[in-house]
């Protein structure tokens, strides 16, 4: 019962390295495939998120901070040089003093005395040189330093003119493309305007057309008016027909006014009254013809 795991386990120890570190491959390369995927989303991300106004003021800064290191230094090398001549000035009084004691101790004739002066003078003289040659390589350096300095702040005060132009060309540039995408509709903030607007009209349109088709429902008799102030075709075009003759009563009456008198217009307007019965009384007559003519 036991054989069959056995065997597995023997197989998989006697298998070669390399048939394992194939196996390996195919998730190795999905590692790395993730990791360059996540690497060029960071990319853009921080592409996105990079502003080059902010970019070149922190450039500047560190510049800034260069120079003030290279300034400091000059001012250590020039300390520096200060305190070796201030000691060679100490050693040189000193020779200086043991010279005059060795000149003294031989006018008195102790030549023993002025030996020793010598030699301590010599000793000093040594020193001297030494300092000396400590002191030109300071100034060298000092010099260089110095010229350094210079040289440098030449190139903050050239970076800082071109990145103030370039800081004003790329906000100009970023105010224009601003402007053009408002003008054009493509912004943020103009497209959902445009969005907005494109919706009220959209429903604006919906409602003109739902109010319309209600309109010539209630017109056509489909759908009860419960309220009853709408009336069907026949009643609005009766109430059209007598609005008209009322009307046209009206500017009868008011050209008799102009005409001279009111009762002139009152017989004016009777008299237009009896015209429109004779007429009614002839569209009558027609239909009632043919009764007189069975009698």
């Amino acid at each position: 019962m036991e054989a069959g795991p056995v065997l597995w386990v023997l197989s998989q120890s006697c298998e070669p390295e390399s048939v394992r570190r194939g196996r390996a491959k195919p998730m190795s390369g999905v590692m790395k495939r993730m990791g360059m995927i996540f690497r060029a989303k960071a990319n853009k991300a921080l592409d996105r998120a990079e502003d080059p106004r902010e970019t070149l003021d922190y450039s500047y800064q560190k510049q800034l901070e260069l120079l003030q290191k290279v300034r400091r230094g000059v001012a250590d090398v020039a300390t520096s040089r200060k305190r070796l001549e201030l000691q060679l000035n100490q050693l040189q009084s000193q020779s200086s003093k043991l010279e005059d004691q060795g000149r003294k101790a031989l006018a008195l004739g102790r030549e023993d005395l002025a030996r020793e002066a010598l030699s301590r003078r010599a000793a000093l003289q040594q020193q001297v040189t030494d300092l000396e040659t400590q002191h030109a390589t300071l100034q060298g350096e000092e010099e260089k330093l110095t010229l350094a300095a210079q040289r440098l702040q030449a190139k903050v005060d050239a970076f800082r003119t071109k990145k103030e132009t370039i800081k004003a060309t790329y906000t100009a540039a970023q105010a224009q493309t601003r402007i053009g995408e408002a003008f054009s509709g493509i912004s943020e903030e103009m497209g959902d305007v445009g969005l907005a607007i494109q919706r009220a009209e959209d429903k604006t349109a919906q409602l003109q057309a739902r109010a319309g088709a209600i309109d010539e429902l209630l017109a056509s008799g489909a759908l009860d008016d419960p309220s009853g102030m709408h009336k069907d075709d026949i009643q609005a075009e009766l109430d059209r027909l007598s609005g008209g003759t009322d009307v046209e009563l009206e500017l009868q009456r008011m050209k008799a006014e102009l005409a001279g008198g009111t009762t002139g217009g009152q017989q004016a307007i009777e008299g237009g009254t009896g015209q429109a019965q004779d007429q009614a009384q002839s569209q009558q007559q027609p239909q009632d013809a043919p009764r007189f003519d069975k009698q």
